[in-house]
């Protein structure tokens, strides 16, 4: 049996074993085992409220985000497992080995309007988080039921920020057909530069005038620029062709000045943030080497409490 007891997400460890709660002293490996444990127990519980919101007909009445623009973000992050949970997997080591499994995290957020500067404006306590270690059907699923479960159906304005992966866009074009799309920009700008490496050596970076074409959302002008470029090497010519296919792919969401003309964000710094803080500081320890299981239940945990949600599940639990 699992006691609840006083929230300490922002403890580390060796902190939670120093709290003397009774006069005892708990060793480190026993958290580590409640807290998998209490995961495994929010990740059915979160399993059995997706299930529920997509198979129930939504109310009538509104959740959440009515009268503001919901957003909609994911990106994965990689999360350091044990060596039999790679098996067949290729990965981003020297020899083609995978260190890492990509754990998927999205969020759901709203806009309260502008800030003093005039720039949009999150509601700091409207951020809610899913994720697991899982392929991108399943996480589509995933994130598309919490959307629901935040009033997706009875928002009036949706956006969906990405980096612009191709199975972001897949995931985005399934479930959220009517939504804005929106390529986070700075990942764009990564991948500008990217372009001025290739052509002009690793120090260079790209001209003002592709980052202006960039900013106005003039894709087409920008591949025109780019692609005037020729290569001697036939090796870096398919590399140079793949950013360019970037562009090309994503220029659809790439309409930031008519996204700032509207007053949308053209950045995923809250999703990113959410990669660093729920699962990065927790999973991606040194020396950490997980199992995916374990791994999803830490995950779900660190979801729901960082989500508001804690208190939600033990009402349920009892």
């Amino acid at each position: 049996m699992i006691c609840k007891t006083p929230s300490k997400s922002t403890l580390s460890i060796p902190e939670l074993t120093n709290l003397g709660y009774a006069g005892l002293k708990i060793e480190p490996r026993e958290i580590e085992r409640v807290a998998e444990a209490a995961g495994r127990e929010v990740e059915a519980w979160l399993g059995e409220e997706q299930s529920q919101t997509l198979h129930t007909p939504l109310p009538l009445a509104s959740i959440s985000g009515r009268s503001a623009k919901l957003y909609i973000s994911f990106d994965g992050t990689g999360v350091p497992v044990r060596k039999n949970e790679l098996q067949g997997r290729r990965g981003k080591q020297p020899d083609g080995s995978a260190r890492t499994r990509e754990a998927k995290l999205g969020c759901v957020f709203t806009q309260v309007g502008l800030d003093p500067e005039g720039y949009p404006q999150r509601d700091p306590n409207s951020t809610t988080y899913v994720g697991a270690i899982e392929s991108s059907t399943l996480f589509g699923w995933r994130i598309y039921a919490e959307a629901l479960r935040r009033g997706l159906a009875q928002a009036k304005e949706v956006a969906v920020l990405t980096d612009g992966a191709r199975y972001n866009r897949t995931i985005a074009l399934t479930h959220f057909p009517e939504a804005i799309h929106i390529v986070d920009l700075f990942h764009a700008y990564e991948h500008l530069n990217l372009l001025a490496h290739i052509l002009w050596g690793p120090e260079a970076k790209a001209p003002k005038s592709w980052r202006d074409l960039l900013e106005a959302g003039e894709i087409s002008g920008l591949l025109r620029k780019a692609g005037r470029q020729r290569m001697a090497c036939s090796k870096s010519k398919q590399v140079l062709l793949k950013e360019l296919g970037y562009f090309e792919n994503n220029a659809p969401q790439m309409r930031y000045a008519d996204y700032r003309a509207k007053q949308y964000f053209v950045g995923s710094g809250v999703v990113e943030a959410g990669c660093r803080t729920v699962i990065g500081q927790r999973l991606k320890q040194s020396g950490m080497r997980w199992s995916v299981r374990g791994a999803n239940a830490i995950i779900a945990l660190r979801c729901c409490i960082m989500s508001g949600r804690f208190e939600d599940f033990w009402a349920a639990r009892s």
